[in-house]
């Protein structure tokens, strides 16, 4: 059975979201103290995390970069900030989406099966014999010259989009449509902070190439 993990302070709201996702078919863990986090993940390895921003020690945006350290799983950020800059800030350290209070416990049971469907849904690819990059979509892994790249769940569709073919042109708007299968207002920095992360790792395993560039007015394309 898959394990969502529920970060969430807030009794009620807690008690709110286990029920339904009792009911949705997923086993489910609640943790309120955020410096527990990160201990419980890496021994229990949950399959998804629903993150609450604001927590007693330890708050959402530490522990979604210390998880990002060692793990690519789906994180969900549950935040009652509804500014873009919080928003943003979620997205670069890792989180893949983000639920804004008050939500409807439904919402946020579509938004945990669409994140977990993401992930499991395809097929291996190899993306080029000859860039040295291969994507296995099943694992939702990716090396390059044989290293593994340790991406979050957008930052892999962003690479296995500019992947194919190899050396094509993305708005930032196909872009978006890769990352999201809902139609959410996100705007264009955060497409370039995700970019940025993924170029970040492929350039720590190619440091004398630049893996992705932008064209001006008009998106990023990958060559290896």
């Amino acid at each position: 059975m898959k394990q969502v993990l529920i970060v969430e302070d807030e009794e009620k709201i807690s008690e709110v979201l286990a029920l339904y996702l009792d009911k949705a078919g997923y086993d489910n863990k609640v943790i309120s103290d955020g410096s527990e986090v990160v201990d419980w993940v890496k021994a229990n390895e949950p399959t998804l995390i629903l993150l609450d921003l604001n927590l007693p020690n330890k708050d959402g945006i530490d522990i979604c970069k210390e998880v990002r350290e060692f793990s690519s799983l789906p994180i969900i950020m549950i935040t009652a900030r509804v500014d873009e800059i919080d928003r943003l800030l979620g997205l670069e350290f890792g989180a893949d989406d983000y639920i804004c209070k008050p939500f409807s416990p439904r919402e946020v049971v579509a938004r945990v099966k669409a994140n977990l469907r993401r992930t499991q849904e395809y097929s291996n690819v190899d993306a080029s014999k000859d860039s040295g990059l291969a994507i296995d979509e099943e694992r939702y892994q990716a090396l390059l010259d044989g290293q593994m790249l340790e991406l979050t769940p957008v930052e892999f569709r962003i690479l296995k989009a500019l992947a194919n073919p190899m050396g094509s042109v993305w708005s930032r708007d196909k872009l978006l449509d890769r990352m999201y299968d809902d139609q959410r207002a996100v705007g264009d920095r955060t497409v370039d902070s995700h970019v940025t992360n993924l170029r970040k790792k492929l350039e720590a395993v190619r440091s004398d190439s630049d893996c992705i560039h932008s064209i001006y007015g008009v998106g990023y394309k990958l060559e290896l």
